[in-house]
């Protein structure tokens, strides 16, 4: 077979196979793991902030107390956090619209951060661009949190930047799990003290 005949014939075998395909084969599905705390393995995917790690559960004590005799002057205390390390390359999520996180906790308000590569701080800063929502978990049961991935708004070290910004979802490097002291939702437990919650999987969900 000349190079001709076999650039032809692989031309339309290529278009005989795209005219066979099921349109379903165009759609990704409708919901998509990106971890699952099954395994030693899924965990060591994250790191915790704090001075213990333990499997699937984030928990521990909350403190805006210093020493006696510190010389830091703290005014953004009470705060500890859980993130995953860097994916190897990106997750892309450009086709869902919405984070899931299975979990159980303590009637404290969390935070969900979602980390895209840096286009949104200047360029000479190495911090991926970080964008956070509140996630309210009741107490003692299994709870399944659905957020928008809309409602991620950009923050930088924890304040949100007062812009016009969009997330580039298809360029996902990186997520956390935190809790402060202060702030949250309304009717959330908040303060000092003990926090604990238990955390199965998080998933990306297209509801659309």
């Amino acid at each position: 077979m000349s190079r001709f005949r076999g650039l032809w014939q692989a031309s339309v075998n290529a278009t005989k196979k795209a005219l066979t395909w099921n349109v379903d084969d165009w759609i990704p599905p409708s919901e998509k793991y990106i971890f699952s705390f099954n395994s030693k393995d899924e965990l060591k995917k994250w790191h915790l902030y704090s001075d213990s790690e333990y499997g699937g559960i984030f928990s521990g004590h909350l403190s805006s107390e210093l020493s006696e005799g510190s010389r830091w002057n703290i005014s953004r205390s009470g705060f500890c956090g859980m993130r995953s390390r860097k994916f190897d390359g990106f997750i892309d999520l450009e086709s869902y619209d919405s984070i899931a996180l299975k979990l159980k906790g303590d009637g404290r308000c969390y935070i969900s951060t979602i980390y895209t590569e840096n286009w949104v701080n200047s360029p000479a800063q190495h911090e991926d661009n970080s964008w956070q929502a509140f996630v309210f978990v009741p107490k003692d049961n299994w709870y399944i949190a659905k957020i928008p991935i809309a409602r991620y708004l950009p923050t930088w070290r924890g304040n949100v930047i007062d812009a016009n910004l969009e997330m580039n979802p298809s360029r996902v490097v990186g997520m956390s799990f935190s809790v402060n002291a202060e702030g949250g939702v309304p009717g959330a437990r908040t303060g000092p003290g003990d926090f604990r919650v238990e955390i199965d999987w998080i998933k990306a969900l297209r509801t659309q």
